[in-house]
């Protein structure tokens, strides 16, 4: 193997690892913002329900 072919190799395996850890980080980013969003929603179900509930008080109150 010619020295410039090992040469091309290692700097193909170098590039790839830092690929590997640029996606890694990504990746890690991602989780913590799929994390938020889903506390985001899981916060605007709650309130949600509250003032469906809100809404279930009413319609119960002026049924009697």
């Amino acid at each position: 193997m010619s020295l410039e072919l090992f040469n091309q190799l290692e700097q193909k395996v170098t590039d790839t690892v830092e690929a590997l850890e640029m996606m890694k980080l990504e990746n890690e980013e991602l989780r913590n913002e799929n994390s938020q969003l889903k506390q985001e929603r899981e916060e605007w179900e709650r309130r949600l329900q509250g003032v469906l509930s809100k809404f279930d008080g009413i319609e119960g109150g002026s049924a009697s």
